[in-house]
């Protein structure tokens, strides 16, 4: 029997994940099919994944009536939903994270993110990336953290005191390496004070098609270079992967492996594509490579069972022509900085703006269930 094109991805050691919970998806048995049928081995969460779950349908009311009746807390309320679907969603996955992998790494993650109106805001980021691990209680639970500069030492924090942490919202490689230096100084921190690191881990969710987005705007605003179009995410992508390879190496790194640390993983996030004159698997089948994770909306994952393509290792192909792509971006006039400085402000603006209607959408439920 011919494996599909999921397997033949998990095959080449990419884990895949899906970008997307609800309870509707559960109660239907729908994640358990995919982590059955479609090689699924991971969940992502956001404020705007919930936000499209709860605005929709019924499946949430009965236990929102409960709870309205003894918490006046919008936020509260959303909280109280959202830990019971990632508990439910941890414990579907948590067969594929006992079974770990020789080097210790291991699948079967479901995150749950930190509200987005604390990204910069380092104490109480910690704060609630505390409460978020305490209250879920699941050891395959990521918490979320937005790869801010504010957010660099909540991530560090947070590892040092051996709480698994999906960092989020990268885009340039700068900050990823910071990122990764981040994990390194928290795994120090939590071995020196007698910790075991052998059951955390940390992804690096670095985000891809906003990229192409960003630079594709610039090159129509300012007309020609279209051979640059639909390429600078890849590329950037691929030299993240070198950075990965580079600090996940040599002396300090090995002694943290010795004591049982998993290096942590680049992630590609917003592999979507959002032009469609592009090849709707494009951010997946340029991406593939050994000890990375590629979280996918649904489409995304029937589109490549459908018709992608399993060629090999593709994320370490031609790294030298994607380092020319990002100095010629620089020579024509477009600032790398620029573009990945405002995808990180507007990524975090972005969920804020989803949380707030979010809280919208549990008031009017309020309203509504209270009125009924």
């Amino acid at each position: 029997m011919s494996k599909t094109p999921l397997q033949e991805l998990s095959d080449r050691g990419q884990s895949v994940w899906i970008d997307s919970l609800s309870r509707e998806m559960m109660d239907s048995g729908e994640l358990e099919r995919l982590v059955r049928e479609d090689s699924v081995v991971g969940v992502t969460t956001n404020p705007s994944i919930f936000q499209k779950a709860m605005g929709s349908g019924d499946a949430y009311d009965e236990q929102m009536r409960e709870l309205f009746e003894r918490e006046q807390d919008d936020n509260e309320v959303f909280l109280e939903l959202a830990f019971t679907d990632v508990r439910r969603a941890c414990d579907i996955l948590r067969p594929v994270w006992d079974e770990a992998d020789t080097d210790g790494g291991r699948d079967g993650w479901v995150s749950i993110e930190v509200e987005p109106e604390l990204a910069m805001d380092t104490e109480k980021t910690l704060e609630q990336t505390i409460r978020l691990n305490q209250a879920v209680d699941r050891p395959n639970c990521f918490v979320k953290i937005p790869a801010t500069e504010p957010g660099l030492q909540a991530i560090e924090d947070g590892i040092a005191r051996g709480i698994p942490i999906n960092v989020t919202l990268i885009f340039s490689l700068e900050r990823h390496r910071q990122v990764a230096e981040a994990y390194i100084r928290g795994l120090e921190r939590l071995i020196e004070d007698g910790g075991d690191p052998s059951g955390i881990a940390s992804v690096a969710s670095f985000f891809v098609s906003r990229v192409d987005t960003e630079v594709d705007k610039r090159l129509d605003a300012m007309g020609g270079h279209d051979e640059l179009k639909g390429k600078i995410a890849v590329a950037n992508a691929k030299l993240a992967y070198q950075t990965y390879k580079e600090v996940f190496t040599g002396e300090r790194w090995e002694k943290l492996q010795a004591a049982g640390a998993t290096p942590q993983r680049c992630l590609w996030a917003s592999t979507s594509t959002k032009n469609p004159d592009y090849r709707d698997v494009l951010y997946v089948e340029e991406l593939i490579g050994p000890h990375t994770v590629n979280t996918m909306p649904v489409e995304t994952v029937e589109a490549f069972q459908d018709h992608g393509e399993v060629r090999g290792d593709t994320i370490a192909e031609d790294v030298d022509g994607a380092r020319a792509l990002l100095e010629k971006l620089e020579e024509i006039g477009i600032s790398y900085d620029d573009v990945t400085d405002t995808l990180e402000r507007e990524g975090v603006e972005k969920f804020a703006d989803a949380f707030t209607e979010l809280l919208g959408g549990v008031a009017k439920k309020r309203d509504a269930l209270v009125a009924a």
